[in-house]
């Protein structure tokens, strides 16, 4: 009995089979190679027969990317007969290698089929006027600033490149200028004189060791287009970094003997300067001591506010046990009565306060 209830199932089986169409495709993947993005899009056609005895319906065919876009036989497939998948892929933005899956549903025996495309774009060539945006008299640039971030004042020269090209329709000739004194700044550039359409870099390199200057610096390079020297923003690339002593290398004997910066009257970093009348200039102090063992360094004091003046630039030298005075100037002409609240930032070689930020408040009447 059960023999014959497990040919019947089989039978039943093989009916249902031989009802249902059977899809088979010449190819499920298809390699386009390579291919010029300028060249835009590519086609494949992907050919499939239906093999079954009843007809074949694609329900659905679905790419896995909108680049990609699938086309289909959509009226039924005769047994015995064939259809086509038309696969285009568009590769305008997309260089490099790639593959997209495109999804075949259909009421075949294997209801779902899985095709793919792959090959690698070439990018198009770069147009000029739409790379170089930046305009500097005839020339265009890609960028006109460029930050190295925190430098070690003890490591190597940074370098940094900028592109430039030539989208008019004359010979350009360049040539660079730093600014006088910035002998830690070197820059060149690569086509001195650069014919229609042609693109040449501006390299340049920082040696932090030959800046005499702590913590952050701007400098500028001038670009010299058609021999004429205007060393004004528009013809200058701004060149920032902060420039930093490394602490990290020092040894436990060396951190007990450092120097420590103590700022009096201080609050948290916070100092109340008390009350100024409007309209005048105030002459006070920042008073700092050592209380460490090596001598303390006031390596620079930094103010980007106008209300706020140092009145002698400091590079103090602090033996331990002793204190210096800082003189500033608080300007208040031109301020309404009220209470303000400015930063200044004080650089040292206090491994643990090399960088600080000073809050000064006051009350204006």
């Amino acid at each position: 009995m059960k023999k014959m209830i497990l040919f019947a199932a089989m039978l039943l089986s093989m009916t249902a089979m031989a009802q249902t169409p059977v899809i088979t495709f010449e190819k499920t993947t298809h390699d386009f190679g390579k291919i010029n993005e300028a060249d835009g899009r590519v086609t494949t056609i992907f050919e499939f027969k239906n093999e079954g005895m009843v007809p074949l319906v694609l329900s659905n065919v679905r790419a896995s990317c909108g680049c990609t876009t699938p086309k289909w036989t959509r009226e039924p497939i005769e047994p015995g007969a064939n259809g086509q998948i038309t696969v285009t892929y568009n590769p305008n933005g997309r260089p490099g290698r790639f593959q997209k899956t495109i999804t075949v549903t259909s009421n075949a025996t294997e209801a779902t089929t899985k095709l793919y495309i792959k090959g690698e774009v070439i990018p198009k060539p770069a147009n000029p006027s739409t790379t170089y945006t930046v305009k500097m008299g005839e020339l265009s640039l890609k960028k006109k600033a460029w930050n190295f971030g925190i430098m070690q004042k003890k490591e190597g020269s940074k370098a940094g490149v900028i592109e430039y090209a030539n989208t008019t329709n004359e010979v350009i000739t360049v040539a660079l200028e730093t600014e006088p004194g910035a002998t830690y700044l070197k820059a060149e550039a690569t086509l001195q004189e650069i014919k229609p359409g042609e693109t040449g870099k501006i390299n340049f390199h920082l040696v932090p060791m030959e800046c005499a200057i702590w913590g952050p610096i701007e400098t500028q390079i001038y670009v010299i287009i058609n021999g004429k020297r205007v060393h004004t923003n528009e013809f200058a690339i701004t060149i920032k970094a902060d420039i930093r002593e490394d602490f990290s290398q020092m040894t436990v004997d060396e951190l007990q003997q450092a120097p420590i910066l103590e700022i009096t009257s201080s609050n948290n970093n916070a100092i109340n300067l008390g009350t100024f009348k409007a309209g005048k200039k105030i002459y006070t102090k920042l008073n700092f001591s050592n209380a460490g063992i090596n001598p303390l360094i006031i390596r620079r004091i930094i103010s980007n506010d106008e209300t706020i003046t140092v009145a002698q630039q400091p590079k103090a030298t602090i033996k331990k046990g002793k204190k210096v005075d800082i003189n500033m100037i608080i300007s208040t002409i031109g301020l309404e009565a009220g209470n303000y609240t400015r930063i200044i930032t004080v650089i040292t070689n206090d491994p643990k306060k090399s960088v600080v930020k000073l809050t000064l408040n006051w009350v204006v009447e």
